[in-house]
């Protein structure tokens, strides 16, 4: 079941990003094999997060853009046109601390009540640190400097700009969860 549901994320999200916005795609593609590189700390739900981590911008895709908001528009996408895993919806849905970004878009209430948290807190951290670790051409960074550059890239007063900075904290947080579980990973 695992490896079926990464092939099925990867055809998903190239389709949606890959021609249209292929920086996106390469963010994407650096995202999914980070998530393939600390998979082994989530046991089971390896391939989730990994599909997840495939998935988690898709919501960018122009035809999907119906909010504006990434994260509820992909999750809405997932959910209706493909019926996918409720847990993955809710993953991508709750991104990076998306709440935070929805409360500035004015679309907190529609995103908690659609899209529930997932109380799965190594799950949650590691889709972020796997996000929150990889630059928009796919490298790696660390989190501190991908929320500087997300803040370079919009600017402070915009509203990625005001949410990053509300939610770095969170981020970094999340982020030394993941590497501690990580740390302790038996080599």
């Amino acid at each position: 079941m695992g490896d079926l549901i990464e092939e099925w994320a990867t055809r998903v999200a190239k389709a949606e990003l890959s021609s249209t916005l292929p920086r996106r795609w390469a963010h994407t593609q650096g995202v999914a094999k980070r998530a393939v590189e600390v998979s082994q700390v989530l046991g089971q739900d390896a391939s989730l997060l990994i599909a997840a981590a495939t998935l988690h911008d898709v919501g960018y895709a122009p035809r999907l853009a119906t909010t504006g908001f990434h994260p509820l528009d992909g999750a809405r996408f997932l959910r209706d046109e493909h019926g996918a895993d409720k847990r993955l919806v809710r993953l991508v849905a709750n991104h990076s601390f998306a709440l935070l970004e929805a409360e500035e878009r004015g679309l907190r209430k529609e995103l908690a009540s659609e899209f529930p948290l997932l109380e799965e807190p190594l799950l949650v951290d590691a889709l972020v640190y796997c996000d929150m670790t990889t630059t928009p051409d796919g490298g790696r960074t660390t989190a501190e400097e991908r929320v500087a550059e997300i803040l370079g890239r919009y600017g402070d007063d915009s509203v990625v700009g005001r949410f990053i900075r509300r939610a770095a904290p969170e981020i970094f947080a999340a982020a030394g969860r993941m590497e501690a579980e990580l740390a302790a990973q038996p080599r």
